[in-house]
């Protein structure tokens, strides 16, 4: 799940941000002050926003955007010269006086990415450890020896029998070793 993290210098700022995204359907996981506030609060999450000031209470917000996981995006909100005097080009950027539509639709624009993107990580095919591959290879190996398999056809064997009990490559190539 993708959530947002509000992190203001003042509270007013950071309740009237939390506000809006919350009446147009985001999850504001949290309202900081401080950027060691949104640090600590963004390590409990998958993946999510940061809405934050040019400046927070204890740091710039490149400094924070320096430490945040790269499962993170960041809405730096500023003045035009604010902006000009501090800005850097891998963030994105509302000028003030910052409309809320501006706000909610860039969130919901940068949210509907990520999970883009995790929904593609997580289709993506896991990779295999050297320990696992291993124990298929030698699965492998003994299905060649005593089957007289190739290698392709004893990967192919490994793969349907994987299919058919229900079980990963792994757990199959232990059940071949165990048979043998």
């Amino acid at each position: 799940m993708v959530n947002v993290v509000v992190g203001f210098p003042k509270k007013e700022i950071v309740l009237k941000i939390k506000s809006v995204l919350i009446k147009n359907g985001f999850d504001v996981y949290a309202a900081c002050r401080t950027g060691a506030r949104v640090l600590q609060s963004v390590e409990e999450l998958e993946a999510g926003v940061v809405v934050c000031g040019i400046r927070l209470a204890d740091m710039m917000y490149y400094d924070l955007k320096n430490d945040l996981p790269d499962n993170f995006e960041m809405i730096v909100v500023a003045s035009n010269s604010q902006w000009e005097e501090y800005g850097q080009d891998d963030v994105f950027y509302l000028p003030l006086p910052m409309k809320a539509y501006d706000l909610v639709e860039m969130v919901a624009d940068l949210i509907s990415d990520q999970e883009r993107r995790m929904k593609k990580d997580r289709l993506k095919p896991q990779k295999r450890s050297l320990d696992e591959q291993g124990v298929i290879n030698q699965a492998k190996s003994l299905l060649i020896e005593h089957n007289g398999f190739s290698e392709a056809e004893a990967h192919r064997y490994l793969q349907k029998r994987s299919m058919d009990n229900g079980t990963n490559m792994v757990e199959t190539a232990y059940m071949v070793l165990d048979m043998f």
